[in-house]
């Protein structure tokens, strides 16, 4: 299963929304500059999550977007699934061998679970702490 642009950029929109939520409104076209993104694309991937309820928009000079509900609510799987649709790694439906079957049951329960176990609160805070390099080299 890959991700696709749809997913990733929607949430980074999420994220940056996340990063500000109770600061007032942000625009598209902020959050796409510094990220290097399409506005035009966002304009697009913002609609579903505001139909979905995430998201609300702000009218004015001044207006943009804010989170609906608090960052500690919403998931990586809220808006993976919104944006892409359900999360399958195949079509498992049309399996006719049952160990088979349940492989993409397992894989799809455990993508399933890293998702909806992650939420906007989680990767906006998220450190890096870093694996320290398990390879000395010595000169």
């Amino acid at each position: 299963m890959k991700i696709s642009t749809k997913g990733r950029y929607g949430l980074t929109i999420m994220m940056e929304l996340a990063a500000k939520f109770g600061e007032g409104p942000i625009s598209l076209k902020s959050i796409a500059e510094k990220n290097g993104l399409s506005e035009h694309y966002l304009e697009q991937l913002i609609a579903p999550l505001r139909n979905a309820g995430f998201v609300k928009s702000i009218r004015g000079a001044y207006g943009g977007y804010v989170l609906s509900k608090d960052p500690e609510i919403i998931t990586a799987g809220d808006i993976i699934r919104i944006l892409e649709g359900p999360i399958s790694p195949v079509d498992f439906t049309e399996e006719d061998d049952p160990a088979k079957r349940d492989l993409w049951l397992r894989i799809r329960d455990g993508i399933a679970s890293v998702l909806d176990s992650t939420t906007l609160h989680d990767l906006v805070n998220f450190k890096d702490e870093g694996q320290p390099d398990s390879y000395m080299f010595y000169i």
